[in-house]
């Protein structure tokens, strides 16, 4: 620890943070290009993506927000340009009056499914082909441990959900 009391990053540690960060969001840019050439957003295929795999193919809104870790004003303005394409449709949340479920239409479903051949390819192209195997599960069981502390530590900040 230094005089000022910051545990700096030794220069081992400030090499893999940068590569970390220029990665993941060179990763980020790349799926949102790709998914872009087809017409739909990373967001807006991530928000769909969550619908098509939930029960009955809908969420209320604040769960979605968590899931994707998005705040809710951003999860409303992307419903909304999904629903002005006929992707999804948002209902009142029949156990109280001011939650709101977003649900996947056909419409939604047959995009998704179409949509996720691109980015299932991007995602190998970009990331999975790049790495080896070892290294892709040791990439998988790194995040989930950051995701754990995460959740598990209560001091964190809330996300914007």
């Amino acid at each position: 620890m230094s005089d000022d009391g910051v545990r700096w990053l030794d220069e081992g540690e400030q090499v893999s943070w940068r590569a970390f960060l220029r990665a993941s969001r060179e990763l980020d840019v790349a799926f949102d290009r790709d998914l872009q050439g087809v017409g739909i957003s990373l967001s807006e295929y991530e928000l769909l993506s969550m619908l098509s795999e939930s029960p009955m193919g809908q969420l209320r809104m604040s769960t979605l927000a968590a899931l994707i870790v998005q705040s809710r004003s951003r999860v409303t303005h992307t419903a909304a340009r999904l629903e002005r394409r006929g992707w999804v449709v948002r209902t009142p949340a029949p156990d109280d009056g001011r939650g709101v479920l977003l649900r996947i239409t056909e419409d939604g479903q047959r995009a998704i499914e179409e949509f996720a051949l691109v980015h299932v390819a991007s995602v190998r192209r970009h990331l999975v082909d790049v790495l080896t195997p070892e290294q892709f599960a040791a990439l998988g069981e790194a995040m989930q441990a950051v995701r754990d502390a995460y959740a598990a530590d209560p001091t964190m900040p809330e996300s914007e959900c």
